[in-house]
């Protein structure tokens, strides 16, 4: 038997049915990934395997370090096969790694190789899966076509023009819908080293002078108005912390205008501004229909020297240990006081936080909507096979898992698209193993809608996603 065959992690007779009946062939939904808005206008072409599957991907970057390879031969000079063959060199290594999984999926689903990936057919490999790129150009735009992606949400700063989102609208011949999500990250993070040359830039995209706060929000609520016009439905912010400190107009103006003279502020200041920043853009959020998405608990470019060397987002992250959801009741009441909370999901690097964040999610709900502010999926270093199951348990255990709205890509690469197959085969495997252990009815027919729902049809109801047909 293959590695990854029809019944790959579904080891009950519900589980498959669930899956193969229910789960297999549903459009994708994939409202949060880092995906480049350009390659997809562009319709990128890929001259070798190495150029889609590693290229950007720093979660496998991470592993090969982690193995001993020299940086040439992930970020560095050495050539695109010597680079696959060192994954390969990996990979083998990697039991238990989501990554092993995730890659064999890949290599089955995109390039018909089903064996496994070994150091003695790693040359064989490379050949096949470069015939097969060039043969079937799997450009960019191929890729989400055989994935059955139906709509895509990319990742997009505040001063972006968005010119390739209008690229991508304006042509007929690509039916995958491609929006923008609005994230702000680089104007919420005052002590961040280039704050105020970002916010000068942010004022350059739309022709003022920022000076004040007050500044800073209206040019901002341009922005999101603007991003609006272009199909914005999402906002995602990647914080370190939840923030819950309050101070009044003029000490935010005060901690504002000391930042843009190049002082650092204190972290009790940093947090009064990220609050009053959060909250003020919240409300516009509301006001649009959006989806509020929250990212915490991460402790990011841990490794100075290498961040200096070769910037961020290439793999020296980390969980960071911080009871980083101490203030999340307290925030989201806040904003519920200010009559501003809107659609919200949350999400914490640090596994321990679920059952926390379920139990305050059930605190903040809106007549009409189901589940307002939501438990997101198994994050980052998470989304991992244990790391799935805990979140599905913690959340059905805690709220409604029929609310959910299932899984998102997070991801960099065209192939990340098996990341929504294997999230499937597990959350029908969880399933399975309840009914036959008799902790829920053998109703297919509740159980098949509810696979869809979380699948698919949760994601275009939360996020008021447009379908094919025109209706909301």
């Amino acid at each position: 038997m293959r590695f990854i065959h029809d019944d790959f992690l579904l080891s009950t007779q519900t589980a498959r049915d669930l899956y193969h009946n229910y789960a297999k062939n549903m459009p994708i939904v994939d409202y949060h990934c880092h995906l480049s808005p350009e390659d997809i206008a562009k319709d990128r072409k890929f001259e070798n395997i190495t150029q889609v599957w590693l290229g950007g991907d720093h979660y496998k970057w991470r592993l090969m370090r982690n193995c001993g390879v020299a940086e040439e031969y992930i970020t560095g000079e050495a050539s695109d096969k010597e680079k696959f063959l060192k994954w390969v060199y990996v990979l083998k290594q990697c039991a238990g790694n989501p990554l092993y999984h995730w890659s064999m999926l890949e290599l089955l689903r995109y390039f018909e190789w089903d064996e496994v990936l070994t150091d003695a057919n790693a040359e064989t490999a490379w050949d096949h899966c470069n015939a097969v790129i060039e043969k079937e150009g799997l450009s960019a735009r191929e890729l989400i076509r055989r994935s059955n992606v139906e709509i895509i949400c990319t990742t997009d700063n505040p001063e972006d023009d968005l010119r390739y989102h209008k690229m991508i609208r304006e042509d007929g011949t690509f039916k995958t819908l491609v929006l923008p999500a609005f994230r702000p990250d680089k104007a919420c993070k005052i002590n961040g080293d280039e704050f105020a040359a970002y916010i000068k830039v942010l004022g350059e995209r739309f022709h003022c002078e920022i000076a004040s706060y007050a500044e800073l929000r209206k040019t901002l609520q341009k922005s999101v108005e603007y991003f609006d016009e272009m199909g914005c439905k999402v906002s995602d912010h990647g914080i370190d912390f939840i923030p819950c400190r309050q101070a009044d107009g003029d000490e935010i103006e005060r901690i504002f205008a000391r930042r843009m003279k190049g002082e650092i502020v204190s972290e009790e200041e940093a947090e009064s501004y990220m609050t009053r920043f959060l909250a003020d853009l919240s409300k516009e959020y509301k006001k649009h229909g959006w989806v509020m998405q929250l990212h915490y608990g991460a402790e990011r470019n841990n490794n100075g020297p290498m961040y200096k060397k070769i910037g961020p987002d290439t793999g020296y992250d980390s969980i960071s240990g911080k009871k980083a959801g101490e203030n999340l009741a307290k925030f989201l009441s806040m904003l519920e006081d200010y009559h501003t909370l809107p659609k919200m999901i949350i999400y914490s690097l640090e596994p321990s936080d679920n059952a926390m964040i379920d139990t305050v999610c059930g605190c903040f709900h809106e007549a009409g909507v189901k589940g307002k502010v939501q438990h997101g999926s198994a994050w980052w270093f998470n989304d991992h096979f244990a790391g799935m199951k805990e979140q599905l348990a913690d959340l059905a255990g805690h709220s409604v898992l029929g609310n959910f709205v299932g899984m998102l890509t997070d991801s960099r690469s065209f192939l990340s698209y098996t990341r929504h197959e294997y999230f499937r085969r597990i959350l029908c495997e969880l399933l399975g193993q309840w009914v036959e252990r008799g902790y829920y009815p053998a109703d297919m027919d509740v159980l098949g809608k509810m696979i869809r729902d979380i699948s698919y049809y949760n994601a275009l109801d939360f996020f008021q996603f447009e379908r094919k047909d025109g209706s909301v």
